[in-house]
């Protein structure tokens, strides 16, 4: 048993009769548990943010790291990004303007459209939170077992293609015909 509680294949899940949803207790405990793991992930986050810039909030950083990850884009497809109204997006984008880590630009294709994208010193501060993270994200990762960390990568690498398009990162959402100029270097 690797800590999952796996069952044969031949083995129906346990249903909790108390659950509404009628979820089994293997599903429960995992999605406690990577809620736990995020729990923890948005701390480190919000430890390594902190260390590098105290006035910035995660949700900024999240901003910041969405214009890092998809290049420059459109207001309309950095709040799709984000999951919020493109109102909210530009409320975001005015106090990251304002700070010098976000400039936007008139797209060459299109004058009439604007393109946000990070400014030097935007792309220098996500680089340091981002280092920060991964260096203490590596050490905690340093004190496990070697035979847990292969099931962990195992598990959250399946966990990361099951959320697919929910990731943001090269090739993710904000990399559209529609919200990029094609252009490349823009």
């Amino acid at each position: 048993m690797d800590g999952l509680n796996r069952r044969d294949d031949d083995e129906p899940p346990r249903v909790d009769q108390e659950s509404p949803q009628g979820v089994d207790e293997e599903t429960k405990e995992v999605t406690e548990t990577v809620m736990a793991a995020s729990r923890l992930l948005v701390a480190l986050s919000a430890r390594a943010l902190a260390s590098v810039d105290a006035t910035l909030t995660l949700p900024q950083l999240r901003t910041l790291v969405v214009l890092d990850r998809c290049g420059p884009v459109k207001l309309a497809v950095l709040a799709a990004t984000l999951g919020v109204n493109a109102s909210t997006a530009l409320r975001m984008v005015d106090k990251l303007e304002a700070g010098g880590l976000v400039d936007r630009k008139a797209n060459p294709a299109n004058r009439r459209e604007v393109v946000l994208r990070l400014t030097p010193s935007g792309a220098t501060l996500v680089r340091q939170v981002l280092d920060h993270r991964h260096r203490e994200v590596a050490a905690l990762v340093g004190t496990l077992p070697v035979g847990i960390r292969a099931g962990l990568v195992e598990g959250l690498r399946a966990l990361t293609e099951a959320a697919d398009d929910l990731a943001v990162g090269p090739g993710a959402a904000g990399r559209t015909a529609d919200g990029l100029p094609s252009e490349p270097g823009f």
